[in-house]
């Protein structure tokens, strides 16, 4: 078996890091392993690719905050010749928000692939939750450490147990010393020694230690407490020392200086091992139970020591049945009289390093190396399973049920919410007019498929919104406070456009006559600004709610009049443009991009304007040619938008925009029944569930609302209308598109392979 380790590796003075060097080297014991063409893809924490000299095992380096680097390791995987690899999972050493960059790797990687997870939080939040599902998801195994870790993952992360492995933290393989140097020395000769060893920080607990010690002292006084281990680097980065310098200042005003040493060094296994085998007392004062995984008090078990700690989750796994004794979080008081107690008890002493030592043999890296072995070829066995069968193109399963709660959130009697905080409506930002048009689509969608009674409550609501903005000359104003007061006198033009949008949809399927003729009402009084309008968006929009609008009344002679002529601009804007392959109506692509080619497309659809219709087709053909790279859907990132013959910005991307290629594609296949726009329609929704570049879903499954972008790192965590609109829209555009295919695959006249 040949394996790819993806994880920190020596040199780097991490915990992560010896695990893996352990971990390979356990492996590499076992006569089924090919130890000389396996490698390790080391994670760096910095851009410098020297600043660790790796050895020759490590063939490829991922500079932590390189989101590419990812890419191209998940390539540089796949073009090799190993059969699975091994992932080791803990937020800090990856990078982008909670370490989501692993996610660019994973979702290329071509290899089976098992993930260890040192550390599962019980309150994770969206961004560390969402992450660990997707690995999960994409994971042939997830290996864990303790109990408590199983069940975090089956209960808070919706994880199947069957998925998951309990495998213990791997200790070294070494044995009591007779020679020990460490006990040998000045430092620990005629001492009693507690020892606590690992990276410092705060939430080590260590002044509960340095508290106890003078009622220990008292009692033995030869007693020193010995702390190993460098500062956190996060700790050092932030603020220094203060938190070493306070300990030390604790233990003087004590009066137990002389009974505390600090050892400020990274250690080699082998001399942990002597320091373990040396001390008297292993001590682990964690200040509260989050910790899932602790590799330094297997070690100290492995070691045989015994172990008095805190009763964080791991220590009351891994100290039950007598391996160790427990005291309260910061119970110095409660820890001085255990420490007395084993001091003095010889038996009772010597009975728990017996129970430590004889449990810590069946951690022994070789033997738990043969757990992972097994566990891996599982995996490969996995791997060689017959997939099912390819469904049709939309995957209605993997869709979420619709629930328009968050909508109902952000609604009140006057309208709905621009924005929000998180999932909370942010009432300061008050209503806009562009909102509540989407709000009234959304809500026109809804009812017209499957007859949605809170969409048909909420209809009215948007409905009366907009006949409250409409001006005494038929234009409209866009924003109100939340008090209801009119913040400006007259619109944009786009907010002008996309009003126009829904009263012709509104005209097109009202669920009632009433509804139809208010709306009528409102678009008619409107019509004699169409011929004003000079964006190209707010026209694009416009043209798509006439285009509505003639569906039920194709005779309107002044409306075909009206949508010819509005067309007419966006065809000498693309004809003024277009340039070589810059097949686009302006010499930049910016927001909402896909309704341009969508209202020929609908102009087209009306009137039969094939000049319409081949300009359309060409310019989504442009759109297609970047917006879908490595698989999953693109859209032009609004950091200074796309310029004439330049590269896609990317971030930040908005959910507006991927609702505009959605409704784009499903036109489009509508119109073409070519599969082609069928399948770019799925995977431009499917950007909203996690598959874009970060592979993050921004429809949120808890509140049932929508990020409001995802940017180079995370996603936009605040929920409002317009980006939660645009999530609903695109959900059920994708479910109206569906009963088009089910008739294009049901029709005599198609002859497709398709199984619906």
């Amino acid at each position: 078996m040949k394996i790819a380790y993806i994880s920190t590796y020596p040199p780097r003075e991490c915990g992560l890091a010896t695990f893996n060097f352990n971990l390979v080297n356990a492996l590499g014991m076992n006569a089924s392993y090919d130890s000389k063409n396996s490698f390790v893809v080391a994670m760096n924490e910095s851009d410098d690719l020297n600043e660790h000299n790796y050895p020759d095992e490590v063939k490829f380096v991922i500079r932590q905050q390189s989101q590419q680097d990812y890419v191209e390791a998940a390539n540089f995987i796949n073009n090799s010749d190993i059969d699975t690899c091994i992932i080791e999972h803990e937020f800090g050493i990856f990078g982008g928000n909670s370490g989501v960059f692993l996610l660019s790797l994973l979702n290329r990687l071509k290899k089976p692939f098992v993930t260890i997870l040192h550390t599962v939080l019980k309150d994770p939040n969206f961004m560390q939750q969402t992450i660990i599902k997707e690995i999960a998801l994409k994971s042939s195994r997830i290996v864990v450490m303790s109990k408590k870790a199983v069940l975090f993952l089956n209960s808070i992360y919706q994880i199947p147990t069957s998925k998951v492995k309990l495998i213990e933290h791997g200790v070294p393989d070494l044995e009591p010393i007779t020679n020990n140097n460490v006990a040998q020395s000045d430092l620990f000769k005629g001492r009693k020694v507690l020892f606590t060893f690992g990276l410092i920080s705060r939430n080590k607990g260590l002044e509960t230690v340095i508290k106890a010690l003078p009622s220990v002292v008292e009692n033995h006084p030869e007693v020193l407490y010995v702390i190993l281990g460098n500062t956190h680097p996060g700790v050092v980065k932030h603020n220094g020392e203060e938190y070493r310098d306070s300990l030390k200042a604790l233990a003087k005003e004590l009066g137990v200086e002389n009974n505390v040493v600090f050892a400020n060094k990274f250690v080699s296994e082998e001399e942990l091992h002597q320091y373990l085998t040396a001390c008297h007392l292993y001590i682990t004062p964690y200040l509260n139970e989050a910790q899932i995984t602790s590799g330094t008090l297997s070690y100290a078990i492995g070691a045989g020591a015994a172990v008095v700690s805190t009763p964080y989750w791991h220590a009351q796994e891994l100290l039950a049945d007598g391996r160790g004794k427990l005291f309260d979080f910061k119970n110095y008081d409660q820890l001085a009289n255990i420490v007395n107690e084993l001091l003095g008890d010889d038996e009772k002493y010597n009975k728990l390093r017996q129970n430590a030592y004889n449990y810590g043999l069946k951690l022994r890296w070789p033997a738990i190396g043969n757990v992972y072995l097994k566990v891996l070829n599982e995996a490969l066995v996995d791997s060689d399973k017959p997939q099912r069968k390819i469904p049709p193109i939309i995957d209605l399963d993997s869709m979420p049920a619709l629930n328009l709660s968050h909508i109902e959130l952000l609604t009140d009697d006057t309208g709905i919410i621009q924005h929000a905080k998180f999932g909370i409506p942010n009432l300061k930002e008050g209503y806009c007019i562009d909102d509540n048009a989407r709000a009234l689509i959304l809500s026109l969608l809804a009812y017209d498929q499957n007859k949605n009674q809170k969409a048909l409550k909420l209809m009215p609501v948007y409905l009366s919104f907009i006949q409250y903005m409409q001006t005494d000359d038929g234009n409209f104003r866009n924003f109100l406070s939340f008090n209801r007061n009119y913040l400006d006198e007259v619109g944009s033009e786009d907010s002008f456009g996309r009003t126009i949008w829904s009263l012709g949809y509104l005209i097109a399927i009202a669920p009632n006559n009433s509804y139809r003729e208010f709306g009528r009402e409102l678009f008619s009084n409107s019509v004699k600004h169409f011929k004003n309008l000079t964006y190209l968006r707010a026209i694009a929009d416009t043209i798509i709610g006439i285009s509505y609008y003639l569906q039920a009344h194709p005779g309107d002679e002044l409306l075909v009049k009206e949508i010819n002529q509005l067309s007419k601009s966006l065809v000498n804007s693309y004809q003024n443009n277009k340039d070589g392959n810059w097949h686009w109506f302006e010499d930049i692509l910016t927001y909402d991009n896909a309704i341009l080619p969508l209202a020929l497309l609908s102009h087209y659809e009306v009137t039969g304007n094939k000049e319409s219709y081949n300009i359309a087709i060409e310019s989504v053909e442009f759109l297609n040619s970047f917006s879908f790279e490595n698989g999953y859907l693109n859209p032009v990132g609004n950091e200074g938008w796309m310029k004439k013959h330049d590269k896609n910005p990317i971030y930040d991307q908005q959910a507006l925009e991927t609702m505009a290629m959605v409704l784009l594609y499903s036109k489009t296949f509508e119109i073409t029944r070519d599969d082609k726009y069928l399948n770019l329609m799925q995977i431009s929704y499917e950007w909203f569930l996690g598959k874009n570049s970060l592979h993050i879903p921004l429809y949120d499954f808890e509140t049932h609302g929508c990020a409001d972008g995802l940017q180079f790192n995370s996603v936009n965590r605040n929920q409002g209308a317009e980006s939660t609109l645009a999530y609903f829209i695109s959900h059920l555009t994708v479910l109206k598109t569906a009963e088009m295919e089910y008739e294009t695959l049901s029709s005599p006249l198609v002859e497709t392979d398709k199984v619906v």
